[in-house]
This record gives C-alpha cells, structure tokens and sequence, in this order.
C-alpha cells in the first residue's frame, strides 16, 4: 500500500475510498495558539476542521460563487470525463473543501491535477498569479468501513 509522510501520514490505494480536505493557504488563524504535535493527526484534523468553519478571517475565495463553481466543475469532470475517482460525496466550503472518492489512479496525481488547475484558475479570476492558493498538504484518511 502506497504511503508516504510530511507533516501528516498519507497511506492510500487505488480502488479503497479516501475523505480528503484541502484549505486554502494561510486560512488558519495565526493568532490561535495551539500545538498540534501535542495531539493525534486525526485529533489534530478535528480541531484544524472546527477553526476553518468558523473563520471569518484569512482568505475565504470560496465564498464566491464563480471560484466554488469552477472548483466543483473540475472535481465531477475528473471524475466523469477522465474517470481518475470515483467521486462519492464533496462540500466546497469557504475556505477548504471535502471529498469522498475512491482513485482509480494514484492520490498524489489526483491531488496535483485538482489543486494545480483549480490553483491557477482561481488566481487568474483573483487577479493574483503565482501566489500560493491552496495549503501545500491536504489531509486525507482511508475510510475503513461502511459505517466510518
């Protein structure tokens, strides 16, 4: 099984569902102390995910309805026309995004089309070439089971 670690564990196989998110850079708060080498990834990821829905600073280019569009637009036709995922479930938030889906071909790829070209898509519209749009790590975790 394909794995591999940065700041967070990434294990995941083509063909076994994954839940990813990705934020959007610097959209944590940098004024909230909080260390997250004091807690589990996945404790970690809870309490990541509970500052992001509640934020009202940092970027939330997502709130518009343009750039959420073009983000959910690209995530189906991966899905259908290039049949790299199953896409399952997604929620385009403010300021990150959730999916469901199985790969077909290896996550990191995945990974590299959705945020590459969503990433320059959204800066051209923004009006902010080059500058970094999403966080460079993503979370994602194997689902296990059914009920998970």
């Amino acid at each position: 099984m394909p794995s591999y670690r940065r700041r967070l564990p990434h294990i995941h196989q083509i063909g076994e569902p994954l839940f990813v998110t990705w934020r959007l850079a610097d959209s944590l708060p940098v004024n909230r102390s909080f260390r997250p080498d004091d807690l589990t990834d996945g404790r970690a990821f809870v309490v990541f995910d509970r500052l992001l829905d509640v934020a009202c600073t940092g970027p939330l280019y997502l709130r518009q309805p343009a750039l959420a569009e073009m983000v959910m637009r690209h995530l189906v036709r991966l899905a259908q026309d290039e049949e790299m995922y199953s896409l399952h479930a997604f929620v385009v938030m403010p300021n990150h995004v959730h999916l469901l889906l199985t790969p077909n071909t290896p996550f990191p790829r995945i990974a590299r089309l959705v945020k590459g070209s969503t990433a320059r898509w959204a800066n051209q519209l923004l009006g902010t070439t080059g500058k970094a749009f999403w966080q460079d790590e993503s979370y994602d975790h194997r689902v296990k089971d059914r009920d998970e």
